[in-house]
Parts: C-alpha cells; structure tokens; sequence
C-alpha cells in the first residue's frame, strides 16, 4: 500500500512539474548536433503529457589530458550530448508508455543550463558525460535543480579517462558530497522491477556488434554510483562503464543483443519511476 501510495503521489507531483512545461521541438531545434538528424518528429510531438525525456545539452571538455578535448567528442558536426539522439529518447518513451501506466510525451525535451527551464522537468538524462565540461554557473544551477528535488541521471561513459572528466564537473557541482555505489537494497532497484546485483550485467554500445567486446577502453567492470541528498534520496545516477542510451536507440535492430536492451529499459524505467516518488 505505502508503495501505490507513493507512486500515487509521484504522478501528482510529475503532472504539475509538466504543467508549468512549454513543449519545444526536441532535437529538430539542433540538426547539425545529434547522431540521428533525418529523424521524423512523430505527428503527436506537441502533445503534453505527464513526463518528457529531458536531455541535457552542454559543452565538450576542452582542456587538460594531452588534448582530450578530441578524444571521442565530435564527430563531423555532431556534439557529445547529441549521441543516440533523438531514437534513444522516442524509443525510450514508447518503453515507458508500454511498461507503465505514465503518460509518456513521444519527442524529448532539450535542457540548456543558463536559463530556469531546467527547474521544469524532474527527471534529466546526460549521455557521454566523459566529454562534458560545465562552467562554474551551470555548476551551479545544476547543484540547485539536484537540491530542490530533481534527479539526473548520466550515462555512457567508459574508462580512468573519462571518469576523470565527468568528476572535474560533477565536483564543480557537488565538491562535499561524495560519489558512492549504490547497494542492492535501495529502492532504485526495487521500483518496478527487482534488480539486484545478480541480475544485472554490463550493457554494452553498439561497437559491441563489430568488437564483440562489452567494454571500452579500460573500463571493464560496471557501476551503478550514486549521489546522496542528506535525507537519503538519490540526486545523481551514475551509469558507469554502461552504454543504456545506445541499447534503447538500437531497440529495433536484431543483431544488437535483446538482453541489453531488456535491462537497459528496466534500469531507464526503475529511475524514473524512482525519480517521480522520492
């Protein structure tokens, strides 16, 4: 009962974050920055519903580790946060929409920080954080949306050297709280679906299909890290060494593994889920 309960009160507290949300044109506002530009807007784009795939856009890291700035981070014109967009997002929603009883938007939201719009939406998604940097300002917002209650999740990251990257921001946001694994008993796992540490597993990229290799440069073993408000909630989750976004853009191809896929919607659906009751 306290379960229904608390998702009863998530969905309340999800529809008025969604209210106050102006629906944009997803990725379509940014063509020359994502990996799938010939996307079709679906035609119920402009419809509101109760949640939207918020995808943060930012700068690629520039400095530091002999020129790492492009190692991996831009690919002809298509930037770092633009990876698997916009059909990891759409598939993604339709996932959400099949697995849940939450009214799913079909396009994604892209979230600038400098501007309040972040504060509109609950649940905030950052693919290949390895190649991010946030100014000091962003730093910032981004540490206050995480205070007044909402939840990022990042994703597709791999490696010492890329970790090192994402921390350099992620300290700029949190510098005095630290990054930690999550347990198997939090309720993160245990939303919708139980995944305890036995029956979770690497879920590899794409490159997967021509290395046959679930990881990517050193980072062999995989992480579900967190970061903690001070009563206990996740703020921060960390989706190391794992590849989720490739796995829902791929949903549709046979030779990529369904077993990736099928753990990557269960995780993406778990932390929504959980980001909308806590």
């Amino acid at each position: 009962m306290r379960g229904r309960t608390a998702v009863f009160v998530g969905l309340i507290a999800l529809s008025f974050w969604a209210a106050r949300a102006a629906i944009n044109l997803g990725v379509e506002a940014y063509p020359g920055e994502v990996e799938h530009p010939e996307s079709v807007l679906p035609p119920d784009g402009d419809v509101k519903a109760e949640w939207a795939f918020a995808k943060l856009r930012y700068d690629n890291f520039t400095g530091g580790f002999g020129g790492y700035g492009g190692f991996r981070g831009y690919r002809g014109r298509r930037r770092s946060w633009g990876t698997d967009s916009p059909k990891a997002e759409r598939f993604l929603a339709q996932g959400v929409r099949r697995l849940t009883r939450v009214d799913a938007r079909s396009v994604e939201e892209v979230i600038n920080l400098g501007t309040d719009q972040v504060y509109n939406w609950p649940w905030l998604y950052a693919v290949e954080v390895g190649h991010w940097q946030l100014s000091d300002a962003e730093a910032k917002q981004l540490r206050e949306y995480l205070l007044r209650g909402g939840f990022f999740m990042t994703d597709d990251f791999h490696g010492t050297r890329e970790w090192d990257v994402f921390t350099q921001s992620m300290q700029k946001v949190f510098p005095d709280r630290p990054i930690v694994e999550i347990e198997d008993s939090d309720q993160i796992f245990h939303t919708v679906f139980d995944l305890p540490s036995e029956k979770r597993f690497q879920v590899p990229g794409a490159q997967f299909l021509r290395s046959g290799n679930t990881y990517e440069w050193d980072g062999y073993i995989p992480h579900w890290r967190a970061i903690y408000d001070d009563k206990g909630r996740i703020m921060v989750a960390i989706c190391f060494n794992q590849d989720h976004g490739d796995a829902w853009e791929w949903a549709d191809e046979p030779e990529y593994p369904e077993k990736y896929t099928s753990q990557a919607y269960r995780i993406g659906v778990n932390y929504l889920i959980y980001a909308m009751t806590h």
